[in-house]
């Protein structure tokens, strides 16, 4: 159940609904929207729900109660009807503007790390990302370079502008990745990992939330209801590919799950044509898909070397290819009235 409040509704009147849910055996959850104020009500309900919407509804200050049937209350965009986007350090994720984030998967040096960052800002990239700790397939594999790698992503933050995203996969290193980067990933692995999703969401940070290669649209709702209900309300979701019985690519983009969510949920979707495709020659037919299907964003790997790189060099983007990407998508972006941030001049 939402309360939704009047535009203009004063903030006794706010306070006083919420006293009035507590009252009543339940949590109150504030939706903070940019042009009216949504109260949800988190709890069991065992009571007349008539009597109940009847109660709140005539209180002064509410325009409508509604109750919402999705096990995902807080994400469901009944709970949030008006414009929602993520703030990061500035940039927002989910206007008008198509938001591209991009780096290497991993940070593996200072001169690498600071000479991707330059030609993706350069190209019109948003936001910086880089993996400083490394969820692997096998335990020998390159794992990152842990604390070292945060310091340098903070690094080129300093010289390029751009925020930061990378990836906590362990609630022990919340504290020391907070203090570096501006927005949290959660990977694909760690979709479920509902422990964790609960310390993501006593912080305030923004947080990319990856869908699981094998979870459904709802399950990846119920995973950011997690985050959500600690009070974090600031989740951006990613699609990524998913686990089909089709080998061609490294996984299937569903594409038709950008729109799905975009009708399910207030929050902002962005598009990973990097993982879901696992080839950099698929990588800019799939992002112009998801612009065109709606996305309010791309997270793209870019790196100066591929052949070398210690992790994803098959899918990476040279620097120059990056560049091609973000002209083509530019050209998409405004034929669907979005817009996109052109080149920027050089350092």
């Amino acid at each position: 159940m939402v309360i939704i409040m009047k535009l203009g509704a004063t903030t006794i009147e706010l306070d006083a609904v919420m006293a009035a849910v507590s009252e009543s055996g339940f949590r109150p959850f504030l939706n903070p929207g940019v042009e009216r104020k949504v109260v949800a009500v988190l709890g069991e309900v065992d009571i007349d729900k008539v009597e109940l919407m009847d109660r709140f509804s005539n209180m002064a200050g509410v325009e409508r109660v509604q109750l919402i049937s999705e096990p995902f209350k807080l994400s469901s965009r009944h709970a949030h009807p008006g414009p929602f986007a993520v703030d990061v350090r500035g940039v927002q994720i989910g206007g008008t503007e198509v938001v591209v984030i991009a780096g290497p998967c991993s940070v593996e040096s200072e001169e690498q790390l600071l000479a991707t960052a330059r030609e993706v800002r350069r190209a019109g990239a948003r936001l910086l990302r880089g993996g400083a700790f490394k969820p692997r397939t096998s335990p020998h594999s390159f794992q990152g370079l842990g604390e070292d790698g945060l310091k340098m992503l903070a690094a080129a933050r300093d010289v390029t502008g751009l925020p930061v995203v990378t990836e906590l996969m362990d609630a022990h290193d919340i504290d020391v990745v907070c203090r570096y980067a501006d927005m949290l990933q959660i990977g694909a692995r760690n979709m479920q990992n509902f422990s964790l999703l609960r310390y993501v969401g006593q912080t305030r940070h923004p947080v990319l939330l990856k869908r699981g290669p094998g979870s459904k649209v709802r399950d990846f709702l119920m995973a950011a209801e997690y985050i959500l209900a600690g009070g974090n309300t600031g989740v951006v979701l990613c699609e990524r590919g998913i686990i089909t019985f089709e080998d061609a690519a490294r996984y299937t983009t569903d594409i038709n799950a950008i729109p799905i969510l975009k009708g399910l949920t207030h929050l902002p979707v962005i598009l990973d044509p990097s993982h879901s495709t696992g080839n950099w020659a698929w990588v800019q037919p799939i992002a112009l898909a998801g612009i065109a299907a709606g996305a309010d964003g791309l997270i793209v790997e870019v790196h100066p070397d591929p052949q070398h790189a210690r992790s994803d060099g098959k899918q990476s983007l040279k620097p120059k290819r990056f560049v091609d990407l973000m002209a083509a998508c530019g050209r998409l972006a405004n034929a669907v009235d979005r817009t996109m941030a052109g080149p920027a001049e050089s350092d």
